[in-house]
């Protein structure tokens, strides 16, 4: 069998472990990356148990129909906790075709430690896509506080095509040759899109029909049919950034089977292309500049008493030229690479870092952290690499039908960023999902549950910006409560006691809180 190595993208990968930095027990966006992307899958010994094909593969239905039954085993990271199981749950490949081919999706479950208070099951999603809810639960004593684990079972999964469910394959070698996500003229433009459809044809062949099935709405009917199995009435959620997708998906197709859901760092699935690359642009540009208050009024800062703007703007001058070189590797960066670079330092808020990246790159120094590269990781020790993007691609219709179009949206990105030119996270997608076709393409919100809904946000966040969270509150109706985070980094609710306290007493109590309300930034 062949050795397969994990990526996930919708956080950077690549960053050092000195940037994996835990904040009030839940796994900073970089440092849950870092942490569960760089490392192979622990195998699930004994899960598979009476399903043809084993090891989380895709097998033809020969029983007539997936059997809807957990089977719970040891987890074999916990052998010895009671408390903690891991199982697998096999599902339809295509839910519009029940009967037909299936896979095993890898899930497990913490009990409540007090039994007699229980509430009930509450589905943990941390995003990605690809990040894995298995090992959420592994580590549900840092993620989540101890009154929530008191009251409540904690169940997670790694969602279909993802780690230990049946995950996407890709040619190692392929992916090493990916070409630039930034092109700057019309022929680079063609060879991209020509490559996205190599490498997708490429995915597709190595990973079976569940290739073509890995959008949120999937995903989303398959947490039901964990619900059912776990003969639950109903599910509460936190669901945490790309997961939000999947929390979102649930409550339209399943509303009366939602007990709370909270959204942290929600994604608005209602954009096209021009409000997603703007609103993008925009919000890292309002991180850039929180990085330079911050800078001003900090003497430790590496750039304390510089004008850091012009600072910026040389570099990004010098990149245009071809005159940026990271010293660590010798690598000439373009804008979109050190744009890049300074956009990790933005999920955590990793502001003394990126004060020393700019002054390294300034001098002619390496940078210590090493820089983060935006290229797709391949595993190239071994022939296959697992790849998790193409849930993105299948959730987000971003067309760009040429050259002369995708330089207007960098235009107009600029316009909405002077200094960063444009969100590195946003280019980032639309060029790796060039040429796709969505599933599940985006759409207003029809959510029609009595239920409170709950929306954490930070002010100041990277990857799913403040006005987004706004609309999708709209799109809720009377149900959306917005909880505002007035600091800056991505995932709000381990940030402060105040975040902390207003989603455990709404997932608790279903107390939503007050119209307007917010908790005031952690100190820098």
């Amino acid at each position: 069998m062949l050795f397969t190595k994990r990526t996930t993208f919708w956080h950077p990968s690549g960053v050092d472990r000195r940037r994996r930095r835990l904040v009030g027990g839940l796994s900073a966006a970089i440092a849950v990356l870092a942490a569960l992307s760089l490392n192979a899958a622990p195998s699930l010994a004994g899960t598979t148990s009476g399903v043809a094909g084993g090891n989380g593969s895709v097998t033809a239905n020969t029983t007539g129909g997936w059997n809807g039954r957990i089977d719970w085993q040891a987890c074999p990271e916990r052998p010895d906790d009671p408390s903690t199981r891991c199982g697998t749950l096999r599902l339809p490949v295509d839910w519009a075709r029940p009967g037909g081919e299936t896979f095993q999706l890898a899930l497990a479950r913490r009990t409540a430690t007090d039994p007699a208070a229980r509430i009930g099951a509450l589905v943990f999603n941390p995003g990605g896509p690809g990040l894995s809810g298995v090992d959420v639960v592994l580590t549900a004593d840092s993620q989540l506080g101890p009154d929530v684990l008191r009251r409540f079972d904690v169940v997670s999964f790694d969602p279909r095509g993802t780690v230990r469910s049946a995950p996407v394959r890709c040619s190692s070698a392929l992916l090493a040759r990916h070409p630039s996500l930034a092109p700057a003229n019309a022929a680079e433009f063609e060879r991209l899109r020509t490559y996205n459809r190599q490498l997708r044809d490429d995915c597709r062949a190595h990973s079976g029909p569940l290739f073509d099935h890995l959008d949120s709405v999937s995903v989303a009917r398959d947490t039901d049919a964990i619900r059912a199995a776990l003969g639950e009435r109903q599910l509460s959620f936190y669901q945490w950034s790309y997961g939000t997708l999947i929390g979102q998906a649930y409550a339209e197709l399943f509303p009366d089977r939602v007990r709370a859901l909270v959204m942290d760092s929600v994604m608005d699935h209602s954009q096209g292309i021009r409000e997603y690359t703007r609103s993008g642009a925009a919000s890292n540009e309002a991180l850039f500049h929180e990085f330079v208050t911050w800078c001003e009024r900090t003497a430790s800062c590496a750039l304390h008493g510089r004008d850091i703007p012009a600072l910026f703007d040389r570099l990004m001058r010098r990149a245009d030229a071809g005159t940026l070189v990271d010293a660590g590797t010798g690598a000439t960066l373009s804008w979109f690479e050190l744009g890049f670079a300074t956009f990790v330092n933005f999920f955590d808020s990793t502001w003394a870092d990126l004060a020393n990246t700019l002054l390294a790159l300034e001098r002619g120094e390496p940078s210590d952290p090493p820089l983060a590269s935006p290229m797709v990781p391949a595993d190239t020790d071994n022939d296959l690499t697992e790849y998790a993007l193409p849930a993105f691609c299948q959730d987000w219709s971003l067309p760009v039908n040429g050259f002369t179009e995708w330089k207007r949206y960098l235009d107009e990105s600029r316009a909405a960023a002077s200094h960063l030119r444009a969100s590195p996270l946003v280019v980032r997608f639309t060029a790796i999902c060039l040429g796709w076709t969505a599933n599940n393409p985006q759409h207003r919100l029809q959510v029609r549950t009595n239920a409170p809904l709950l929306v954490l946000n930070g002010r100041y966040d990277p990857a799913t910006p403040y006005d987004g969270a706004v609309q999708v509150v709209r799109q809720l109706g009377s149900q959306g409560h917005l909880l505002t985070y007035e600091g800056s980094g991505h995932a709000s609710y381990p940030r402060t006691e105040c975040t902390r306290r207003q989603v455990e007493q709404y997932l608790i109590t279903r107390t939503a809180p007050p119209v307007g309300a917010s908790c005031p930034a952690a100190p820098a």
